[in-house]
């Protein structure tokens, strides 16, 4: 009965006639469902964490079981889960502690205080620092010395949804080898648990954001010196969208609140406006609205989730899509900035920098979808190590900066691509263009019958392979393709001679099949996705 109340009620608070002044009592009784529930809740725990609805699932039982959960595995850890979890002993997690955070949605505080609670019970040192986007927990990690770190988001989910992310001592994010852990542990400790009353909750509070910054300045990621002479210049518009999320404020402490920066949607809403607070073409129109009317030369907005992982641009005349910064980021670290090292993607990521890199001849490290795939890449000692790691889903991060995607790194490498050349993305991106030819990206999918889910369809991707071995030609519309390489990393990723591609990739919960093409021209983006379904029902 309380789930079909709980969701009523969010019902209610996300129709549009919702008043947040007249209709607030709604949004008290979800926190106080969420504060008393003792309904137990189905965990699965994967690389980003856990999500569930506000009240129904995710409550403070049951937040408190799934801390049991992570506490268990150290207690019970073996030498391969303590070098998973980067440490040596449950002594030295109790030395070391955790970091504790949260996005800005209902309760964010009250889960975390029911997650230190449990670290504290063991002897574990626990840090606190409010609100904040999920890379600051990763440099946290790094410049405390921190054995872990527990984030309470969902990313980019709506409102009524709230999550738990855990990362170990690389701040990266957690493996199989260590989630597969979690999700048993929570399910098997769930079906007895009975809630156990607070203790003095004793955390060392910390400045996430002024760690953030002395870690990217220690590593020598971002040169600040550059950017800040640009801001100050008078010839640069900065507008930052934050949908709420907790990168407020970041940008302008991390930059020294430039006169430049326009703010928007800063103020405190767990509920977002109303919106799906994701970087989405729809969500940029208040940033676009501002920068259409500015006169500078040089412009640059960006939207934000609300965990700060993923980013969007916009330069004052186009959209920028991690597809598209994501080459450019890497040109720029090859050719401006003289690095070495590799480019990291994922397999339904743009192909455009593919085709740069092998002018380049700089190696391309294409892997599954999931940043955690990036982590052998990315690590300090990584060899090779990415210079840009990013996927289509506007994730990225760089050379020596966090394992996980961050949205800062990308915002203030973007402002040092400017300050350096001078030039506003999309111009950077008209020369790349030039150079390399273009690529057209575009995703859909459809839905099957729900008989095809799991084995039958790995059957069906068997299927695809064995139709586009290499050499096989292909009709796309009125024309023959040759295959000229084929990937089954994650799905059927088959690539043309002539650089177009196609990937056919099925959920592997859902009965979905999504499709990830880019051409060589916008007229055949129909033909392709058509191709790559009479494919997969051949």
């Amino acid at each position: 009965m309380q789930n079909t109340e709980v969701s009523s009620l969010w019902k209610k608070i996300q129709s549009p006639d919702f008043n947040s002044e007249k209709d607030g009592a709604l949004v008290e009784q979800i926190k106080k469902i969420a504060i008393e529930s003792g309904e137990p809740a189905k965990v699965s725990f994967g690389t980003s964490g856990w999500r569930g609805e506000i009240g129904s699932e995710f409550t403070l039982k049951n937040i408190q079981v799934v801390a049991k959960a992570i506490l268990q595995i150290y207690k019970e850890a073996d030498a391969a889960t303590f070098e998973a979890l980067g440490i040596r002993s449950f002594e030295e997690l109790q030395t070391k502690g955790i970091v504790l955070g949260h996005d800005n949605r209902l309760l964010g505080k009250e889960f975390c205080e029911v997650v230190a609670d449990q670290f504290l019970k063991a002897g574990v040192k626990a840090y606190y620092g409010g609100e904040m986007p999920t890379p600051e927990f990763s440099s946290a990690i790094e410049i405390l010395g921190a054995a872990c770190s527990v984030n309470i988001t969902p990313s980019h989910n709506p409102s009524h949804y709230n999550g738990i992310k855990f990362n170990p001592a690389d701040g990266g994010p957690a493996g199989p080898e260590i989630t597969d852990k979690i999700t048993d542990n929570s399910n098997a400790i769930m079906q007895q648990h009975k809630w156990e009353e607070l203790g003095a909750i004793t955390w060392e509070k910390i400045d996430p954001v002024q760690i953030y910054k002395t870690f990217s300045e220690k590593m020598g990621t971002i040169q600040y010196g550059r950017i800040q002479a640009m801001l100050s210049g008078g010839r640069v518009d900065l507008v930052c969208d934050y949908v709420h999320g907790s990168t407020r404020g970041r940008p302008a402490a991390l930059l020294s609140n430039p006169q430049c920066l326009t703010s928007l949607r800063t103020e405190n809403d767990p509920l977002f406006g109303g919106v799906t607070p994701e970087p989405s073409s729809k969500n940029l129109e208040g940033v676009k609205s501002v920068l259409n009317a500015s006169k500078c030369p040089l412009r640059l907005g960006a939207i934000f989730d609300p965990d700060g992982d993923r980013i969007r641009f916009y330069d004052g005349s186009r959209e920028v899509d991690m597809n598209s910064f994501g080459a450019i980021a890497f040109h720029y670290m090859v050719t401006w900035r003289k690095e070495n090292g590799v480019v990291a993607k994922s397999v339904a990521t743009s192909n455009f920098v593919n085709i740069i890199a092998g002018k380049l001849s700089v190696p391309v490290m294409e892997t599954p979808v999931g940043f955690k795939n990036f982590r052998p890449y990315l690590k300090r000692n990584a060899n090779p190590k990415a210079l840009i790691a990013f996927e289509e889903s506007d994730g990225i991060t760089g050379l020596n900066n966090t394992l996980e995607k961050d949205a800062g790194f990308g915002l203030l490498l973007a402002l040092e691509i400017m300050a350096v050349t001078g030039k506003n993305l999309g111009e950077y991106l008209d020369l790349l263009y030039t150079e390399y030819g273009r690529l057209y990206p575009e995703r859909s999918g459809f839905e099957v019958d729900k008989s095809l889910v799991g084995s039958p369809m790995i059957a069906k991707l068997k299927d695809i392979s064995k139709n586009a071995k290499v050499g096989t030609k292909i009709k796309i519309g009125d024309t023959q393709k040759v295959v000229r390489e084929l990937l089954t990393l994650d799905g059927v990723k088959i690539i043309f001679e002539d650089e177009s591609w196609m990937l056919i990739r099925p959920s592997g919960t859902e009965p979905k099949v999504r499709i990830y093409t880019e051409c060589k021209s916008q007229e055949e983006k129909e033909e392709m996705f058509n191709a790559a379904k009479e494919l997969f029902f051949k």
